[in-house]
């Protein structure tokens, strides 16, 4: 008698994964803005990247599960869409969120000076090369963990007196946009850390005075500006509200105030942006 043995085979089939799902919170969509991203749908353990305006941008996980990456749209950013790439896990899983920049209007000031202010002497311009090359470099580093711990800290606590993006125009000739806000502080004033990081610059600079330059992680740096008095080290870490330094009126400028600059994913973005997103 023959005999039939019939095997059960069994299949496990694995669940599709979960989809990612991205979610934008900005106060425009406008050269000059922060955007922070939320993408869920992301295991901590999971590996995240994410590319936008041709540049990779760092990611970390928050503590509500879901992951933040801080996209900048940077001052000199055309009006248009633009994608904002995203892969994680693995297998990797692939989403696309869509920044549509709407156009903006800076203001622009002209204004008659002396000369010596528009025109720096040619005995300085191996200098202003060098220091420009010193913060590309600092700009362009490798984004490493994120390095704040809370919201971020208006560093002295007067109002922003000037308009960020504002282009200047001196005896006829374009300068660079104006990158960051300016807080008119009389000398002396406490310069504060905007948040946790790590000093990364903290040296007298040719156009800028005593400057400090802080890197807060996965790509955001502070730049506090024109201080009379630099009260850090490079290499120290810093707490949120430390004092790193004093308003004052050192390089290029007039008289006493804070300059703050902030950078996210090499990207100049507007301070006050920030604060409103990510402040207290």
């Amino acid at each position: 008698m023959l005999r039939v043995l019939i095997v059960a085979l069994s299949a496990t089939i694995a669940a599709a994964p979960e989809p990612l799902r991205v979610s934008a919170a900005s106060r425009s969509l406008q050269p000059g803005e922060l955007v922070v991203l939320a993408i869920s749908g992301v295991e901590r353990s999971d590996r995240v990247g994410v590319t936008a305006f041709g540049r990779s941008i760092a990611a970390y996980a928050a503590g509500d599960g879901a992951w933040r990456v801080l996209v900048g749209i940077d001052l000199d950013v055309k009006p248009g869409r633009y994608p904002v790439r995203i892969e994680a896990g693995s297998p990797p899983r692939h989403a696309t969120y869509t920044l549509a920049v709407r156009p903006r209007t800076f203001r622009t000031r002209r204004l008659t000076v002396d000369e010596a202010f528009v025109t720096p002497p040619a005995s300085e311009e191996a200098r202003i090369a060098r220091e420009a090359r010193l913060l590309q470099s600092v700009w362009e580093s490798p984004p490493g963990e994120r390095l704040w711990t809370g919201p971020f800290l208006r560093p002295v606590p007067h109002e922003a007196n000037s308009a960020f993006g504002t282009r200047s125009i001196f005896n006829g000739k374009p300068r660079t946009p104006h990158g960051g806000a300016d807080f008119l502080s009389p000398a002396g004033t406490p310069v504060r850390a905007p948040n946790a990081g790590r000093v990364v610059v903290a040296r007298t600079l040719y156009f800028s005075g005593n400057t400090v330059v802080i890197d807060h992680g996965v790509g955001v740096f502070s730049m506090l500006a024109h201080l009379s008095a630099i009260d850090v080290h490079e290499g120290e870490t810093v707490e949120p509200g430390r004092v790193v330094g004093t308003v004052g009126a050192t390089g290029r400028v007039t008289g006493p105030h804070l300059h703050w600059a902030v950078r996210a994913g090499g990207a100049r973005v507007d301070p006050l942006g920030l604060l409103a997103l990510l402040g207290s």
